[in-house]
């Protein structure tokens, strides 16, 4: 009886790739098959992390639209903010740069508010367009995924109803004399829908962005790839403020502020 090969017996010594790498000793590098140094040389960092995510070339309105969108919309210099909160909190303690921005961006990756609703809200808006272009109703599509997640990605926030960056988004996007596509126009729609019930569910940057992005040509993957880094200038400034100042300065509470109703104080005994 014959022995199985290993499937990683093919992938031995060598890397099989289509995103390219360095050609070593001919001062080359490839990127998806284009030249790093003569085809891409001229790109912005914007248009080439999109390449990079994407293989495909986006115009330059689309893309320093979008950088707008970013430098707007999710980068609060303001420590409150969960992601900044850790960077800031590492500051405090004397970490590094690297390391604060790090953990500040691995605590961006959240299911309600983070790199998991950015997903599942560009998800949505991409399932319920091709829904409804195949004859769905919309309000049906909405009422079903809240009886499934109880939530819309890209609808609703907490503490406050109305989020102040849609006007402004808004107003980056007529600058760039850039229309409403049918994702944009149909989040447009799922908001009237949870307003008009009894949800009164406001659609959030999320649900903007998310729609927007999608008219530009990104799948949902491609989408919350685009934003893993987004969110760096706001955990950065957080950082830096926090470097400034002493040890454990960041909203420190005295413990007789706290309201403890528990055991009360016990002997240790040797």
């Amino acid at each position: 009886m014959s022995k199985k090969k290993s499937p990683l017996l093919s992938v031995e010594d060598h890397w099989q790739t289509a995103m390219g790498g360095a050609v070593l000793g001919q001062e080359r590098v490839v990127v998806r098959g284009k030249d790093l140094f003569t085809e891409l040389d001229k790109y912005s960092w914007q248009q080439f992390l999109l390449f990079m995510i994407t293989g495909r070339k986006f115009d330059t309105k689309r893309v320093e639209c979008l950088e707008r969108l970013l430098a707007i919309c999710i980068n609060y210099p303001d420590p409150r903010i969960w992601n900044n909160r850790v960077a800031a909190l590492a500051g405090t303690v004397g970490s590094t740069a690297t390391l604060a921005t790090s953990a500040g961006m691995a605590a961006t990756e959240a299911k309600i508010f983070g790199g998991q609703s950015n997903l599942s809200a560009s998800q949505f808006i991409h399932s319920a367009l091709l829904s409804v272009q195949a004859g769905e109703d919309l309000e049906q599509i909405v009422r079903a995924e809240l009886k499934k997640n109880r939530a819309v990605s890209g609808y609703g926030r907490p503490v406050l109803k109305r989020d102040e960056r849609i006007i402004h988004a808004e107003r980056v996007l007529r600058e760039f004399d850039i229309a409403h596509g049918a994702h944009a126009q149909l989040a447009c729609q799922v908001e009237q829908i949870l307003m008009t019930g009894r949800w009164h569910y406001q659609m959030n940057i999320n649900g903007l962005m998310a729609a927007v992005t999608a008219d530009f040509g990104l799948s949902a993957e491609e989408y919350y790839l685009w934003l893993v880094n987004g969110y760096n200038a706001g955990i950065v400034a957080c950082f830096i403020d926090a470097k400034q100042k002493p040890a454990g300065a960041l909203f420190p509470l005295r413990c007789t502020r706290i309201n403890y109703n528990g055991a009360g104080e016990r002997v240790w005994l040797k």
